[in-house]
């Protein structure tokens, strides 16, 4: 129970820092973002452009970390966090594209950490707090009911 309430917290301090700062600032960040289409993502969404969809992440991410950190459907919000993660990493670090060594080194190692913290997430939305999920008690019941048949 410790762990887990001091976990959640840490684990979304990342988005609560990043996502301030995508909503405060975000045209540093756009040129990356047209890196994965995004004003075209953008106005999929209903967006006007790629500032607005850097804003509108970042706002999620700021939402989901203090969900996160307040034990408000922490699932639920290491699941959006999980979704918002992925195409931000493929955005903004694209080592693979980069030319110079020092570049490429230091994009690899942000992307890596985003894998880290992405496995965290991962492991945060199946985390049930110790209660029996949804899957193993439908499995139980099911059991249950055939043996009791029988």
């Amino acid at each position: 129970m410790f762990v887990r309430r001091l976990a959640r917290p840490l684990l979304g301090s990342i988005f609560a820092v990043g996502g301030l700062d995508a909503v405060r600032a975000p045209a540093p960040k756009v040129p990356r973002a047209e890196n994965v289409h995004a004003t075209t993502i953008a106005r999929s969404v209903g967006l006007k452009d790629a500032e607005q969809l850097v804003r509108a992440n970042g706002a999620l991410q700021v939402l989901g970390a203090l969900a996160l950190a307040a034990n408000r459907m922490p699932r639920l919000a290491a699941l959006g966090l999980t979704a918002s993660i992925v195409p931000t990493t493929l955005a903004g670090h694209r080592f693979w594209a980069e030319t110079d060594p020092a570049t490429r080194a230091a994009q690899r190692l942000q992307f890596a950490k985003n894998m880290s913290i992405l496995g965290g997430l991962l492991l945060a939305v199946v985390d049930t707090g110790g209660r029996e999920s949804v899957g193993h008690r439908v499995r139980r019941r099911s059991g249950e009911l055939i043996h009791n048949r029988t």
